[in-house]
């Protein structure tokens, strides 16, 4: 009896233990569960942020693209605006080069002008006081051979 009173202890003992090991594991077990849980949900949050920014990432790599290509775009128009207006710079000095070019040539044949206006003038004037010297009669006027003036017309070239 005693042995069997001591099996009993020692068996209600055991279990007692067991008990107990089996309520702290179970505690363990939904400890783990909850744990796991909230891991999942950590974790599909997570995914769910992830899938987000990937969209937005590739949104961003678009729309950077798309600013690559505009701004290609625009420096290809910029660059062609800037080759008219070298071209238009460059037609425009030629063109200044030809005005002054033809500004001295024209300069010089006024200054030739003016160079026979003034010999024609001398000439007039020389006439003149002849004319009236009245030194000089007039059949004495027609007598004088007959002066005759040419007009050589010069070429001039510019050195410009």
């Amino acid at each position: 009896a005693r042995n069997l009173q001591a099996a009993e202890d020692w068996y209600r003992a055991r279990c007692a233990r067991l008990h107990e090991r089996a309520a702290r594991s179970q505690e363990a077990v939904r400890a783990s569960r909850r744990e796991a849980g909230e891991c999942r949900r950590q974790l599909q949050a997570r995914l769910v942020e992830m899938e987000s920014l990937r969209g937005a990432h590739q949104s961003l790599e678009r729309q950077l693209q798309e600013l690559e290509e505009r701004h290609n775009a625009e420096a290809a128009g910029l660059q062609d605006t800037i080759g008219q207006l070298e071209d238009d710079l460059r037609n425009t000095k030629n063109e200044m080069a030809r005005h002054l070019r033809e500004y001295q040539d024209l300069l010089n044949v006024k200054m030739a002008l003016d160079i026979e206006i003034a010999a024609y003038r001398k000439l007039l004037e020389g006439e003149e006081t002849l004319f009236n010297m009245g030194s000089v009669g007039l059949p004495a006027l027609n007598s004088l051979p007959n002066p005759t003036y040419s007009f050589e017309p010069r070429s001039f070239s510019s050195s410009t």
